[in-house]
């Protein structure tokens, strides 16, 4: 029988570990730029890094500090000036913002007291408490405001800023191109991870048909190819919104993406490069990946589909936490936490690769679905409405994976992530599927 002291313990210890790290990353993403960088709008599809850096303190105090320890507010002004759903991300400049240092000052305060109720704190009573769920519900919001602050960096104009190592280089990927994912019901979602999000939930059967899935997400040659041949000027490959969208916006190749003679270019993190052939293409919307996949004779994959290949293991009929099983990702498995600032070529990380042998389903680029999105069978929303259930509905489509940005706390086989079929400055790509033939 397990010791309760022991799971608390590394409860404890976990939580620590998810919020150090998290605030590691925060304070490299707002360092590594001076002042005026971090209160501009480098576009007005995001926020000034700066209201991100105290958004993420704020909502640590509220969570963390009042919610759980009871504690009085400390800047209780200050908490319509950061609510996300209060001020859209293009009227935030214009609001009286804590300035950088403040913001650091503040973020700070938070998280020493945060780590002090931590220490002491009790991981039963209450659904929010109960195995350390709302200390690893803010682990996963500052990770993700993260993201947010590292697709500023990819758009802001300027010299480089940040810097990482490219992923170790493999051989061309020369297996099978794609993988039958037998018919059959499988646990879809889940009810026992413990720092699962409300969107999650609950585990419940689902029925899927015999389907065939990429091997690796589709890549930028194989994309090339779909420019080529002339897929921005075919209007049979777009839905009547995709056609419409990308005709009135100028769209003819994936974001950041220019022609120079008889080759790609590509901007990243402040640096022009040749667009690299066998990586995973990446910052295309939802319209583009479905044209793409119509162009080739096949469809995006539906969430379920997506979620069966990637966690489904036939041999047991059950669900595992990851493609590779119930261990928490290692560089081995997957391209996560900002430890490179690309994708990785498609086929790499074969210790990654699911038990029918579908590799990169974790990490890398964030795959759209064909999937709307919506809540599972007996949803609740849990423990505010605000971060799923106002998003359910047929505006935003599902992305599944995460991407080579995306903390391993905060992506797993069941992680939903969700978004307008228009956006590509997310780090979006996808991988096609094709029904069996009956």
């Amino acid at each position: 029988m397990t010791d309760p002291a022991l799971d608390a313990e590394a409860l404890r210890e976990r939580a620590v570990a998810s919020l150090i790290t998290a605030r590691d990353r925060t304070t490299l993403l707002t360092s590594c730029v001076d002042g005026p960088d971090l209160t501009a709008q480098h576009s007005p599809l995001m926020s000034p890094l700066v209201w991100d850096l105290a958004h993420i303190g704020n909502q640590e105090e509220q969570w963390l500090l009042r919610a759980v320890a009871g504690h009085e507010a400390i800047r209780p002004e200050i908490d319509t000036l950061y609510d996300a759903f209060e001020h859209p991300r293009a009227t935030r400049p214009s609001l009286p913002l804590l300035p950088p240092e403040e913001a650091r000052r503040y973020a700070a305060d938070v998280r020493g007291r945060a780590l002090d109720v931590l220490e002491g704190a009790s991981f039963h009573g209450t659904r929010l408490t109960e195995a350390g769920f709302a200390f690893g519900m803010i682990a996963q919001h500052e990770q993700q405001h993260d993201e947010t602050m590292l697709i500023t960096h990819q758009l802001r104009r300027g010299p480089q800023a940040l810097t990482a190592p490219d992923p170790e280089p493999v051989p061309l990927f020369t297996g099978a191109s794609e993988v039958l994912v037998p018919g059959g019901p499988f646990t879809m979602g889940t009810s026992d991870e413990p720092w699962a999000l409300d969107n999650e939930r609950p585990a419940h059967r689902r029925e899927v048909p015999s389907f065939f899935i990429d091997t690796t997400p589709v890549t930028n040659a194989a994309y090339q190819a779909f420019i080529e041949d002339g897929g921005y000027d075919e209007p049979r490959w777009w839905t009547a919104d995709g056609w419409s969208h990308i005709r009135r916006n100028s769209v003819t190749a994936p974001l950041f993406w220019r022609r120079d003679g008889r080759q790609w270019l590509r901007r990243r993190f402040g640096v022009t490069e040749v667009v690299p052939p066998d990586e995973p293409v990446l910052h295309v919307c939802w319209y583009e990946a479905d044209a793409y996949a119509r162009w080739a004779g096949r469809r995006l994959p539906t969430e379920a589909e997506w979620e069966k290949a990637a966690r489904h293991d036939p041999a047991g009929d059950r669900s595992m936490r990851y493609p590779w099983g119930d261990a928490d990702p290692g560089p081995e498995h997957a391209n996560l936490g900002q430890r490179h600032l690309r994708p990785a070529p498609a086929g790499s990380y074969p210790a990654g690769e699911s038990p029918l042998g579908v590799r990169q389903l974790i990490g890398d680029v964030w795959e759209w679905t064909a999937s709307d999105f919506l809540p599972y069978p007996g949803f609740r929303a849990f423990p505010y409405k605000e971060y799923s259930e106002v998003f359910f509905g047929p505006e935003y489509k599902v992305l599944r994976g995460g991407s080579f940005a995306v903390d391993q706390v905060a992506c797993r086989g069941t992680f939903r992530n969700w978004d307008l079929p228009i956006r590509r400055q997310i780090f979006s790509g996808f991988r096609t599927a094709r029904s069996e033939a009956v």
